[in-house]
């Protein structure tokens, strides 16, 4: 299950990439570079963070040949189908879904190596948003990270569901679900009623010298 949520999370990831390349006009070489980094760079960052050497997708380069092969289909659709205004809205629901698998995956591999719950929760986090910062630097764009939208308290929440899950007795694959799911109605949730987390407004006097 882990491996095809792996390459699931991944050909979705690799798609918004190449959708936000394509947005910007780039050719066949910069779509699937932004579809390949979206695609593997979440669990690139992890596994660095880890201290796991060599990192994923050198040891098994299946994640790596799946986000070539969708970015060269989201490429041929795009070009052929004339499919030129692509709704802005289509990239940020993939980027969520890829947001909640990449998370439980990150999570679970922070806790095969051992790691501590806090940390296992933040490489839910790491491993969850990573792809989607690389992809929007990339595309000169500012992460959906930094914005106010909620989105990396939605892996961190996503990240402690799946860690309450399998304290209370769930089998790992349904806490995995659990855990994405969870990820996953939270970022929809702030995609389609605006949810966002308390901001620090400045006062008449921030303003004085």
């Amino acid at each position: 299950m882990i491996n095809y949520l792996n390459l699931f999370g991944t050909a979705v990831f690799a798609i918004g990439g190449a959708l936000a390349a394509a947005r910007k006009g780039m050719d066949l070489f910069g779509v699937v570079v932004a579809a390949v980094l979206t695609g593997i760079g979440g669990g690139t960052l992890r596994d660095l963070c880890l201290g796991l050497q060599p990192v994923n997708w050198v040891t098994d380069p299946t994640a790596l040949e799946v986000a070539v092969i969708f970015g060269l289909l989201t490429f041929a659709y795009v070009r052929f189908t004339q499919f030129a205004n692509i709704p802005y809205r289509l990239l940020i629901v993939a980027d969520a879904v890829g947001l909640a698998v990449f998370t439980v995956l990150g999570c679970n591999t922070a806790l095969t190596n051992n790691a501590g719950s806090l940390i296992i929760v933040i490489m839910g986090m790491v491993t969850g948003s990573g792809g989607g910062i690389i992809r929007d630097v990339f595309s000169a764009e500012i992460p959906l990270f930094f914005r106010k939208e909620i989105y990396a308290t939605a892996c961190l929440v996503g990240g402690g569901g799946y860690l309450l899950f399998l304290t209370s007795g769930v089998p790992e694959s349904l806490a995995m679900l659990g855990g994405a799911a969870v990820t996953l109605v939270i970022r929809l949730g702030a995609i389609y009623w605006g949810w966002s987390l308390p901001v620090l407004t400045r006062t008449p006097d921030d303003h004085q010298g």
